[in-house]
């Protein structure tokens, strides 16, 4: 078993197909799901994906890029919408420096207040980091001085500073396709010397297809290539990393819950 732990499944590229992509998943043994939030305004859309399939589930937050467009969404706020039994975590908020769609001083408001709910609820905060390593490791040092929470670092593309104080706080990193791509031996590099309980796989579906796929539209069936690659720079098994990673993930998600056999 498999979980792809980052997707997108309310975004217009999945629309006309979306039984499908879920079924290429499940035969490829994708157990389960997490579809996530880019705006709360339209939080609804995903919260609706994640009730219509039973092993699909869902965060709440506002991406970094439309940061400014939602400063009035409070902690409590999303505190509130965590209450659903779908929602297992914040975000995806953070800092992203390589659009700036969004002013920092309102990326980084944001991600304090998405913290801050992280904080209270004890789900995990889905961290979306682009070329703002040092800010991202000083807010969330900065934000551990208030009091612990669980957090993984998305899609990671960061350097091994972010990743060794990332680790430091006892949050975790998650790879995507980016992994298997010719020009990531840097990153492979970091994905090989992580602890083993504290590494995550997602697709970030519908983007960053790996391997073979690449150019293409990216959907979770493909998180098993991403999962290969992974196994292949730690030197171990398949399986093992299947494994390793899938307990990982209900140790953060631990509001979601295992299948019969995994739990088992």
């Amino acid at each position: 078993m498999l979980v792809d732990s980052h997707c997108h499944l309310d975004f217009p590229d999945f629309t006309v197909e979306l039984d499908a992509i879920v079924g290429r998943a499940r035969t490829a043994g994708i157990g389960r799901f997490v579809t996530i939030c880019t705006r709360v305004r339209r939080h609804g859309e995903v919260l609706a994906i994640a009730e219509r399939f039973a092993d699909v589930f869902c965060s709440v937050g506002t991406h970094p890029h439309y940061a400014h467009e939602e400063l009035d969404v409070s902690a409590a706020d999303l505190v509130a919408r965590t209450r659903n039994p779908k929602v297992v975590a914040l975000g995806e908020a953070g800092l992203d420096y390589h659009y700036d769609n969004s002013p920092r001083d309102a990326q980084e408001h944001g991600f304090r207040i998405h913290i801050a709910a992280a904080r209270e609820t004890g789900l995990p905060l889905v961290i979306h980091s682009r070329d703002a390593d040092n800010d991202t490791a000083r807010i969330l040092e900065d934000e551990s001085g208030k009091g612990t929470f669980p957090a993984v670092l998305h899609c990671f593309t960061g350097g091994p500073d972010l990743a060794r104080r990332a680790i430091a706080l006892g949050h975790f990193i998650s790879f995507t396709g980016i992994l298997t791509f010719k020009n990531s031996a840097a990153l492979r590099a970091i994905a090989a010397e992580l602890p083993a309980d504290r590494i995550l796989v997602e697709t970030d579906a519908p983007y960053l297809a790996p391997g073979r796929h690449r150019g293409k539209r990216n959907e979770p069936a493909y998180v098993v290539e991403t999962a290969n690659v992974l196994a292949e720079v730690r030197g171990v098994s398949f399986d093992e990393i299947a494994r390793q990673t899938t307990a990982n993930f209900f140790r953060l998600f631990a509001k979601v819950p295992r299948p019969a056999a995994a739990a088992a």
